[in-house]
């Protein structure tokens, strides 16, 4: 008998092969012979060494079967596969793994749907089984390849098309079920199948068209995230940047940061998904691809801030380190950016380009301002208050003043228009971090390097900064919440009736005041006489006044406060600056409001009846010193005022008669306050200085008679008066009780602001007298000087040069 005919014998066949063809049934129809099916798994449990065999006479039918369109066949063979892969778990299934993975690949590279959906529920069972040992050679790199593709499936039915691209994301969910717990898989984590990943999950849940349909697993938008909640949360530290950047890419590359609903609802799946300890790494990618897009559309900028914002406001819930600073460093360079630009358009508008689309790029650049100061805000405001103080320390060093250099901004190159934007910002960006600030010390809250810039800006020329500042004082300063209940200025009846919370003053606040008490009252006493203050200003500084009683107010303060509310009065009534009816007008309706809310908080009735005496007879003669009427739209302002009528105004004496009690000590309010003078008046005020001396000794010398009639007849009366030093004595032991006495009464404050002024005077005289005297030898490469602004040099031949006597030859 010939030889191929025992081949084609079929008790000549080896047995796995039999058991194989035996599970087949003649219609496909009638499904899997089950009896022989427990056959061939019991082979495979008892020879595991026929398990890859097994494998590859399976996979050598499922191909023939696939060609031959004899679909039946193949969802048997699949069958089958998946039961021998369930019911073997040896060392011995690797080789049948490789035939079984080869199986579904040919499944997938068909074009039918079922086929398609039919390898992707094998794979995902086969994705569910723990293997005891790794694979080191086996890779996925096809089935990411093809499930991607399948989650982009463009088919024309949409039911086909929807099952596709949901067996595309179980196919994905598969293998990242797969691969992510295993060491040795890590190479799902490099970009290139990251690129395919992460794209195929947000095209899915971008394109969310299905959302009526019942159940999540119907659904691929909710398929896909929940597939990428699982893979972000199994992200370790060394891979988030890898998962991160793909989501950034797709966003860039579908438009989708204008409008950016998507793009928040991403970043907030990925901030929630992600462990904490991991939060900086998507801040850093966000602040990274800000920086990348610096130069694009207003827009697209202002939905990345707004991303970052979304993104800082969960990741600020808990301590992120380092990134807060950086946080707010690109932020600033961005809002100088947008500052730039916006001043660019403006330029450019003017000198006649189309007005419509300037204006349109200019309110664009405002909402991407706004975007980042809603950020910067909102992100300080939520960091933990050892590092909010940091935060506003760092946004106070970066408020620009015009004409000096800044760390991050040139306000020549920006200029004044440029400047007060970025000042008017950043301080709108500071009240909001300072929103709900409670700090248990005073000092801890305005320590002097945040004190000292914060009160040199109220005291710019600008109604608008001079506010913002007096809110950041009023969040830092106000610590039990009773801001509210004094908004306005007016006079209030019975202030027990707010029921204002308060403490007793600490050790450590009595010294803050001590130390900073001076400058606080100073900035208050200018603030309020600029020319341009509105009734805003007037409301800013009563609730500043009124706060700095409840919160800080002892014996002595409140002593220093009674003070400074009598100098404010009589700077309105004397008018040395020549300041409007209005501004005076204004400053007393101020000392009015205060001082009536003064009396009440101490509880003084002496004090209280002074007040409500003064407060009447100006409702009855003169309610333009009323806050109540002054701020009115129509309120007919005097056009002077009587400074001899002493009954419309509070008076020193009666309120030293009021708290001549113990607890006070009413004698100094006899010393008239004096505002400390600082270094910012030194800077600014000594050319003043030099004036007047000048001043003075031209007037001197110009009112000195001739000398020759100065001769005068020398006789014994000329000489006894000159002799007679009776006069004199009475002058100087005058002069020394008034030193005495104002040294025993004065605060030390204004002691040392007066010693200081002198000094300051000495100081300035001798350095203009050092600049007439001391002049440097002139030297063969010339001298410098300065004109208009542009340096020139002037050389010296040697030949006109003096040398001393010895060092010439």
């Amino acid at each position: 008998m010939p030889a191929g005919v025992c081949g084609c014998c079929g008790r000549c066949r080896p047995r796995y092969k039999r058991l194989v063809d035996n599970i087949f049934p003649e219609d496909p129809k009638d499904g899997l012979v089950k009896s022989d099916m427990e056959k061939l798994t019991f082979f495979a449990v008892s020879a595991p060494e026929k398990l890859d065999r097994i494998g590859e006479y399976l996979a050598e039918r499922l191909s023939r079967d696939v060609v031959r369109h004899r679909y039946g066949y193949v969802v048997i063979a699949m069958e089958a596969l998946d039961q021998l892969l369930m019911a073997c778990h040896s060392q011995s299934i690797k080789p049948f793994v490789e035939s079984f993975l080869h199986m579904v690949a040919k499944l997938l590279e068909s074009k039918e749907p079922d086929l398609q959906v039919l390898g992707t529920n094998s794979f995902v069972k086969f994705a569910n089984i723990e293997e005891d040992t790794p694979s080191y050679h086996r890779r996925y790199d096809f089935f990411v390849s093809q499930f991607s593709a399948m989650c982009h499936s463009t088919h024309e039915d949409p039911e086909t098309r929807t099952r596709i691209r949901i067996a595309g994301i179980k196919g994905l969910q598969g293998v990242v079920r797969k691969t992510v717990n295993d060491e040795l898989q890590a190479i799902i984590w490099e970009p290139q199948h990251m690129d395919k990943l992460i794209p195929s999950m947000l095209f899915n849940m971008q394109d969310n068209d299905d959302t009526d349909r019942a159940g999540g697993e119907e659904n691929p938008a909710a398929l896909a995230e929940s597939c990428f909640r699982e893979l972000l949360g199994r992200a370790a530290y060394g891979n988030m940047n890898n998962a991160v950047r793909p989501v950034l890419v797709h966003l860039d590359n579908h438009r989708l940061w204008d409008p950016n609903e998507f793009a928040v609802s991403c970043f907030r799946i990925i901030m929630y998904s992600i462990q904490a300890q991991h939060s900086h790494h998507v801040i850093q990618q966000v602040l990274n691809h800000l920086d990348t897009h610096s130069k694009n559309t207003p827009r697209v900028r202002a939905g990345i801030v707004q991303v970052l914002l979304e993104t800082v406001a969960i990741a600020a819930k808990g301590s992120i380190g380092p990134t807060v600073l950086e946080v707010f460093n690109t932020l600033l360079k961005h809002l100088r950016m947008s500052v730039d630009f916006e001043l660019g358009e403006g330029s450019r508008r003017n000198s006649g380009t189309s007005l419509s689309s300037g204006r349109g790029k200019e309110n664009e650049e405002r909402i991407v301002q706004n975007a980042i100061i809603q950020t910067i805000g909102f992100f300080g405001g939520n960091l933990p208050d050892y590092q909010r103080a940091e935060v506003m320390m760092f946004i106070m060093g970066k408020v620009p003043v015009y004409g000096t250099p800044c760390h991050t901004l040139d306000t020549v190159k920006i200029g004044h228009q440029g400047t007060k934007r970025i000042q008017t910002m950043l301080l709108s960006s500071l009240i909001m971090v300072t929103s709900g600030f409670k700090c248990k010390t005073m000092s801890a809250g305005l320590p002097a390097a945040f004190l000292e810039p914060l009160c040199s800006i109220s005291l710019m020329e600008d109604n608008e900064l001079r506010q913002l500042v007096l809110e950041i004082l009023h969040n830092i300063i106000d610590r039990h919440d009773n801001r509210a209940k004094l908004r306005g200025i007016r006079i209030i009846p019975n202030v027990a009736a707010l029921k204002i919370k308060r403490e007793k003053i600490s050790k450590q606040d009595v010294v803050f005041m001590k130390k900073h008490g001076q400058q606080l009252y100073r900035h208050i006493y200018l603030g309020s006489k600029e020319e341009d203050n509105v009734q805003k200003n007037f409301e800013l500084l009563f609730t500043a006044l009124a706060l700095l009683t409840i919160e800080l107010a002892n014996e002595e303060v409140v002593i220093d406060l009674i003070r400074l509310s009598l100098a404010l009065q009589d700077m309105a009534l004397a008018n040395e600056e020549n300041m409007p009816m209005f501004i005076r007008c204004g400053i007393m309706a101020l000392v009015a409001a205060y001082l009536n809310f003064l009396s009440q908080m101490i509880a003084n009735p002496a004090f209280c009846q002074h007040v409500s005496k003064v407060i009447e007879l100006r409702n009855m003669d003169a309610p333009y010193l009323l806050p109540e009427h002054v701020f009115r739209e129509k309120c007919v302002l005097p056009e002077s005022l009587d400074r001899e009528d002493s009954a419309m105004y509070f008076q020193t004496a009666d309120i030293a008669d009021a708290l001549s009690g113990p607890g006070y000590n009413a004698e100094r309010l006899g010393v008239a306050y004096v505002p400390q003078v600082t270094d910012e008046d030194r800077l600014t005020r000594r050319k003043s200085f030099v004036d007047t001396i000048s001043l003075q000794v031209d007037i001197l010398s110009s009112s000195l008679p001739d000398q020759s009639t100065l001769a005068e007849e020398i006789t014994f009366e000329t000489l006894k008066k000159a002799i007679d030093t009776t006069g004199l004595e009475e002058q100087e032991r005058e002069k020394r009780r008034q030193v005495m006495e104002k040294f025993q009464k004065a605060p030390f404050e204004e002691i040392a602001a007066h010693c200081e002024s002198k000094a300051n005077m000495l100081h300035d005289r001798l350095a203009q007298i050092f600049e007439l005297t001391i002049r440097p030898p002139p030297s063969p490469s010339g001298t410098v000087t300065v004109t208009s602004g542009h340096a020139q040099y002037q050389s010296v031949p040697v030949y006109e040069m003096k040398f001393p006597d010895l060092c010439v030859y």
